[in-house]
């Protein structure tokens, strides 16, 4: 006889019946200590209640959200001067980044993707079925996009090239040429890109136009986690051409039918206030990258491609081939924590935090530099 409930004593099926790929950076930093002097992290200081006007009122429980909430949509689109038929919302830009991933590729497709890289942009498209092509940025070459290595990486079989602008996790900022210039590649070769630039409000100066207002071959997926301190929101968006963005929606479909109206609403309360939110983020930001071009100034013993923005730092620790044992060191000597550049394909390497309170990072940069000079130590020994 067939019984709904089996014996609970009997032996249950795998949990796990197939390799899941995984995002090693993230299951680190959701299980990571979190000591004293923490500058493990990547967004600025979150914002409160008081720093977004009218974000109280905006908690209602109420509205249509089905293709997104529609006043976010619009403010969305008038930021990045784009239709609104180009927008589609998601759980953050990594939701995003799945969503657009998942509207475009088919098993055995093959993605373009630049080393160093964060690293669900690697898993998500094996989790896909697709085949991961990798084009190298070179310390020695500043880190720079360089279309020569991308195309050479380009298959018959290539349907998506996946870039960060500025790049995760060096900082880099490809131009507005650059980007061009790729879009174009892509257009030739018969493929998209997928431009991640979570991190491009947070490069000071003028604002610079996103990548997906330059070619209809290129998507842009964004957020207010990093540059505005609004991580919590976890709102993201793609911005594409309408067709892709259709497909896009269709996606999110299948993952979680629609986002948070309180999420949403939150959110467009947020865009009606950018400008001082951003200043509110340079005020956080400006001080504490001076303190650490400072350090980088005295310290013979790392390097670094200088950023141009966004809100992290990449040293290389010198005569090393992996920084682990030093992150570690900081961690259980000094209580520092900083993020071990292996998780984005770059063990020499270590991560920093710069949208931190100041206080904090002034602490963890001299704990730094005392872990660094300390007589008789070795950098890289535990």
């Amino acid at each position: 006889m067939t019984t709904l409930f089996p014996d609970p004593q009997s032996p249950i099926p795998d949990a796990r019946p197939v390799e899941v790929p995984r995002a090693d950076y993230l299951l680190w930093a959701k299980r990571r200590p979190h000591p004293a002097n923490d500058l493990g992290r990547s967004d600025v200081i979150g914002c409160t209640m008081d720093d977004v006007p009218g974000m109280r009122e905006a908690l209602a429980l109420t509205g249509r959200n089905d293709e997104g909430w529609p006043p976010l949509i619009d403010r969305v689109a008038a930021h990045y001067g784009v239709e609104a038929a180009g927008v589609a919302t998601a759980t953050g830009t990594s939701g995003a980044n799945f969503l657009v991933c998942a509207a475009l590729l088919q098993p055995g497709d093959d993605v373009v993707v630049e080393q160093p890289a964060y690293d669900p942009l690697l898993a998500v498209p094996r989790l896909l079925g697709a085949n991961l092509v990798r084009f190298e940025r070179r310390f020695e070459d500043g880190f720079r996009l360089d279309l020569e290595r991308v195309a050479a990486a380009i298959t018959p079989r290539t349907r998506l090239i996946i870039v960060t602008n500025p790049h995760n996790p060096t900082g880099v900022l490809s131009g507005i040429d650059q980007m061009r210039a790729l879009g174009d590649l892509a257009q030739r070769r018969g493929c998209y890109v997928l431009a991640d630039e979570i991190y491009l409000d947070a490069v000071p100066g003028p604002r610079r136009a996103v990548a997906a207002t330059i070619s209809p071959c290129i998507m842009t997926t964004s957020s207010l986690t990093k540059a505005y301190g609004l991580a919590g929101l976890r709102c993201g968006w793609a911005l594409a051409a309408p067709r892709i963005a259709e497909e896009i929606r269709r996606v999110r479909d299948l993952v979680d039918g629609s986002g948070s109206i309180l999420t949403e609403r939150a959110a467009a309360a947020a865009f009606d206030h950018l400008p001082a939110l951003a200043a509110r983020a340079r005020a956080i930001l400006d001080p504490n990258v001076a303190a650490f071009e400072q350090v980088m100034a005295r310290q013979p013993t790392l390097e670094w491609v200088k950023p141009a923005g966004g809100t992290v730092a990449f040293p290389r620790l010198t005569g090393v081939v992996s920084a682990d044992a030093f992150a570690e060191r900081l961690l259980k000597e000094f209580a520092t924590a900083v993020v071990p550049g292996r998780f984005f394909e770059a063990p020499a390497h270590f991560r920093i935090a710069l949208g931190i309170d100041g206080a904090v990072l002034a602490r963890g940069l001299e704990a730094l530099g005392r872990a660094l000079d300390r007589p008789g130590s070795d950098p890289s020994s535990a």
